[in-house]
């Protein structure tokens, strides 16, 4: 048992929880009201599809860890490890890059910490596949 990789799994699921139910009701907080151009509507429909994508690939990602962690189903988890922490730094990534190109407020980057979530995501596995 790696206990490092059972961390990642349970941040992983605690992400999927949160971003799922929490995420969406603050993200209907900025629904368009229904007389709102039908454009605004449609971007809004459309941003939380995405959204919502987003929460499907966490919910994968927490099966996989436990697949990974609590089953033999694969002989050799260690590339599935080494692409989840690659999939992670990206997300990670990419938010922060995110933050850097939009309109700054105060604290951007402690406010929208979730950057740093993904990073720290990616750097368990990483850590956890390197001493399996």
């Amino acid at each position: 048992m790696n206990t490092i990789l059972i961390i990642a799994n349970v941040l992983v699921l605690f992400t999927f929880i949160i971003h799922t139910f929490g995420g969406d009701g603050s993200y209907r907080k900025i629904e368009p009201k229904p007389d709102s151009p039908k454009r605004l509507r449609i971007f809004w429909t459309m941003g939380r599809g995405a959204f919502h994508i987003v929460s499907i690939d966490f919910l994968f990602a927490t099966i996989g860890l436990a697949l990974i962690n609590f089953t033999d189903y694969f002989e050799e988890p260690r590339l599935l490890l080494y692409l989840l922490a690659l999939y992670f730094l990206g997300y990670g990534i990419a938010f922060l890059f995110t933050l850097i190109i939009s309109k700054k407020f105060s604290n951007i980057y402690l406010k929208m910490w979730q950057w740093l979530l993904m990073l720290v995501i990616a750097g368990l596995i990483y850590w956890g596949n390197s001493i399996l």
